[in-house]
């Protein structure tokens, strides 16, 4: 069963040219403070020496990131950015970011799955009734 969130990521996979990415804001390295701290959970040893959990903070709104994803830090830098600029278009744009776009174009889809639905339960029915099919 796909969650909300899955289907918001096939939503921008799949109407990728549908959402509008102009009003991204782009991220400024002299705005953010990075720093790389030892990560918490399973892991053992190799998450308890190593410094790979990135935290990321954007001064001008004080967002706060911590990503600690995977082992690699450039991996966890990469995701750490993406998350944030993710949460800074939430910010900035509310009903007009990336994320509210897939959103509602999902929604819309399955508005009209719903519809298309309800109108093949209505033929068949309408069918039966006319077969003299229904007991």
């Amino acid at each position: 069963m796909l969650t909300s969130v899955n289907r918001i990521c096939f939503t921008f996979v799949r109407c990728k040219h549908k959402l509008d990415y102009s009003k991204v804001p782009k991220l400024v390295d002299s705005e953010l403070l990075e720093q790389h701290v030892r990560g918490s959970g399973p892991g053992g040893q190799a998450t308890n020496k190593t410094s790979n959990c990135v935290v990321l903070k954007h001064l001008p709104t004080g967002i706060v990131i911590k990503c600690h994803e995977s082992r690699s830090l450039d991996q966890n830098r990469k995701k750490a950015r993406s998350l944030l600029v993710t949460k800074l278009d939430n910010l900035i744009n509310k009903e007009n970011s990336v994320e509210a776009q897939a959103k509602l174009l999902d929604n819309k889809k399955t508005t009209e799955m719903e519809r298309k639905r309800q109108k093949r339960q209505a033929l068949k029915n309408e069918w039966k009734t006319r077969e003299n099919l229904i007991d």
